[in-house]
């Protein structure tokens, strides 16, 4: 069999699952006699190699690429580590076009027959643009927490996040408990409520806010919360959860750099208000002790999940079978419980036009059975 050169990068955001993916496309290209070379921190190793920093030979991985000291050695450890060996970017402007040119020199430098690229919605639409001008046969595969790569049902990283959530809000709940608080849990979600749905309806939450179906904190939506934490109250439940995701705006419709934060002062006013306007029953919620959590970069940082090393592994194997078989311009997806592809071109389209909308690219759609689960469990969601 011909050997072939076979690159490989992460790029965007982190998440738990990128060195799984890395371990399998090393051990399944090595079965095929094929050399892998792992670029550092996304495109910006093709500049080094451009700039001559490095020798292209010292970007190529084996099973030996990862060492710990005593007993613990080689490629196999990588599947259990979280964050990505190569290293990732998520800013740069490769539009610049001595950027471009020094990307596009450094990988006709490394002569590879094919490019594996790990990324998000974001990152796959700026590296798309580069393969199509240097004429790359690139292979992509999805990952992220928010679970919005369009086309596939799951992203490499999402199922970690969703337990580190769903174990914050568990924790949680034993200290709101004890001291009669209703805490509120800030997730990632910039544009997708993936996260925040499926975490907050695992760890038991009361109110769910998510982009798609409260865009903004309207008074209505305040209302809402309000009603729903007094019901808790008159039902002898001293305590609360709420999970509100990231990409929640404020009242005005802008963007706020702590939504969780904005939310407890907006419920404090509020109730304030029901009160004076002598809704007596609200005088159970004046008092109210609120704490704000932000879970932030934890959300990224737990080591995968058994699920994610497993996608990430039948994503990896799928990558390499994709470029056996030459077929290029390929996302590699989950789809009705098995591993295929699907066209990037056509991937990317859409990432660009709901780009160009300023929507979200893969959000929670309205018939999604999580939202009738969550609503079957009396749990609040916004506007929804």
């Amino acid at each position: 069999m011909n050997s072939k050169r076979i690159g490989i990068l992460t790029s965007g955001g982190d998440c738990p699952g990128l060195n799984a993916i890395i371990r399998a496309v090393v051990k399944a290209a090595e079965l095929n006699n094929w050399m892998v070379y792992g670029l550092p921190y996304g495109t910006d190793g093709f500049r080094d190699i451009a700039e001559k920093k490095y020798a292209p030979k010292e970007f190529l991985l084996t099973r030996k690429c990862y060492e710990l000291p005593g007993k613990i050695r080689g490629l196999d450890v990588l599947q259990f580590f979280s964050g990505t060996i190569l290293g990732s970017i998520n800013k740069g402007d490769p539009n610049d076009p001595r950027v471009k040119a020094a990307i596009l020199k450094g990988y006709g430098m490394l002569a590879l027959d094919a490019l594996i690229a790990i990324g998000g919605d974001g990152s796959l639409d700026i590296i798309y643009d580069l393969a199509k001008e240097g004429h790359w046969n690139i292979i992509a595969i999805p990952k992220t927490i928010d679970n919005d790569v369009p086309l596939t049902e799951f992203s490499v990283g999402f199922s970690t996040a969703v337990e580190i959530v769903t174990q914050a809000l568990y924790d949680l709940t034993f200290t709101a408990a004890s001291h009669n608080r209703i805490m509120i849990v800030e997730v990632m979600g910039r544009d997708a409520g993936h996260l925040a749905l499926r975490g907050g309806i695992a760890g038991g939450a009361d109110i769910i806010l998510i982009p798609e179906l409260t865009p903004c904190l309207s008074l209505d939506v305040l209302d809402g919360c309000c009603h729903q934490l007094l019901e808790l109250q008159q039902s002898d439940r001293h305590f609360g959860l709420l999970v509100i995701a990231e990409g929640v705006k404020n009242k005005s419709n802008e963007k706020e750099s702590y939504i969780g934060d904005y939310l407890k002062r907006q419920i404090k006013e509020y109730i304030g208000f029901l009160y004076h306007e002598k809704h007596k029953n609200f005088a159970q919620l004046k008092d109210l002790d609120m704490r704000v959590t932000v879970l932030g970069h934890l959300q990224r940082s737990h080591p995968p999940v058994a699920w994610d090393r497993l996608l990430a592994t039948a994503f990896g194997i799928k990558a390499i079978e994709l470029i056996k078989e030459k077929k290029y311009d390929r996302l590699v997806i989950w789809k009705r419980g098995e591993v295929s592809s699907d066209s990037l071109s056509e991937v990317i389209d859409i990432i660009k036009k709901r780009h160009k909308d300023k929507v979200c690219t893969s959000p929670v759609e309205s018939d999604d059975c999580m939202l009738k689960t969550a609503r079957s469990l009396g749990i609040y969601l916004g506007n929804g």
